[in-house]
């Protein structure tokens, strides 16, 4: 149980329910897939949600059978309601922050830039930070900043409701009328492209970096936290896999990755293969280059794709096309000099 990550959780709930109800087709907040996700990551400890609960009385009595403490901040007329819910926050995460060291990570469940500063102030006291909001009113200033990114959308369990006809408005649950939520940025989060190419690209640059800057092995889960840090929005999910562990097993297949089994069970250790496609690739060159005779590095890796299409040496877990290159003169495949007067790379067919 020590080992187990202590959660903090915090609600600007304004922002989740109102973010859902007008960009999820009109659906109420459903705190359930948030838990869900959260209780996969350590053990829930602090649950606090801000509000004027005047104004969510069918969300407070959800809230309350999820053990969730309501903060009530009134909203006067007049008042910024807002920025009172926003402080409160603050100030009580970082109190929790100074004096509950036991506590490791900070959940906001927001999509609001404001909280940005908040973010970097925790994580500069070690504390982990993951943010969960509903996509389309999620800054994007927020994701980056945290370790950790949650789209509400996406999570397990979330079910969204077919969009209604522009012209039908849902009727008002009740006859108290609802504040007008505070202006959001719209859908500013770019969402990376979702393909399995792109998928292998950026497992197989992240292991070669590793290897070159990690002491000691690559493990799965040092991957998985080092794609997260990458983008705090990473999902395996995203890819249509069940679990991290599948997608390593599918890269593997399509040699991207080699497996092997690591000193913890259930954690393989990761490697790139010495093999295979990386061979192939060195052939593929050395062939152009002896076609083309001396020929310049700026302007070869065209060539490379006229024949080979798909070819791509970040695949091969190179950063560049500079990096594939040396490592092909390394193992022989072809000469490669530099030119003082072409002012570039020249590579020739090995002596």
């Amino acid at each position: 149980m020590d080992q187990e990550e202590r959660i903090a959780m915090f609600l600007d709930y304004e922002n989740l329910a109102i973010g859902a109800r007008d960009h999820l087709g009109g659906m109420t907040f459903d705190l359930r897939p948030v838990t869900d996700a959260l209780a996969e990551r350590g053990r829930v400890v602090v649950r606090r949600a801000y509000a004027d609960w005047s104004f969510f009385d069918e969300d407070r009595r959800m809230l309350t059978r999820s053990h969730v403490e309501l903060i009530e901040i009134p909203q006067r007329m007049g008042a910024s309601r807002k920025n009172a819910a926003d402080i409160k926050m603050v100030v009580d995460a970082l109190e929790l922050a100074f004096e509950r060291a036991y506590i490791s990570t900070f959940v906001l469940c927001t999509g609001d830039s404001d909280f940005t500063p908040l973010v970097h102030k925790l994580r500069e006291l070690n504390k982990r930070v993951i943010g969960v909001g509903v996509e389309r009113t999620t800054s994007a200033m927020l994701p980056p900043a945290c370790d950790e990114f949650l789209f509400y959308d996406r999570l397990e369990g979330v079910e969204i409701p077919p969009a209604r006809p522009s012209r039908s408005r849902p009727a008002p649950a009740k006859t108290v009328e609802r504040p007008e939520p505070a202006p959001v940025p719209e859908a500013v989060v770019d969402t990376p492209a979702r393909d399995p190419d792109s998928l292998a690209t950026l497992v197989a640059q992240t292991v070669s970096g590793l290897q070159h800057s990690a002491s000691g092995t690559v493990t799965a889960s040092v991957l998985k936290r080092t794609l997260l840090r990458k983008d705090p929005t990473f999902s395996e999910a995203d890819y249509g896999f069940r679990a991290f562990g599948e997608l390593l097993r599918h890269l593997a297949g399509r040699n991207v990755i080699e497996l092997s089994d690591g000193q913890a069970k259930g954690d393989p250790e990761i490697t790139l293969p010495e093999h295979g496609d990386r061979e192939a690739a060195f052939a593929l060159l050395r062939t152009v280059v002896a076609e083309a005779g001396p020929v310049a590095l700026s302007g070869l890796k065209n060539r490379v794709r006229k024949v080979a299409p798909d070819f791509s040496e970040k695949k091969l877990g190179y950063r560049s096309f500079l990096q594939f290159a040396k490592a092909a003169a390394t193992a022989g495949a072809i000469d490669l000099a530099w030119s003082p007067d072409t002012d570039d790379y020249l590579l020739t067919k090995p002596r």
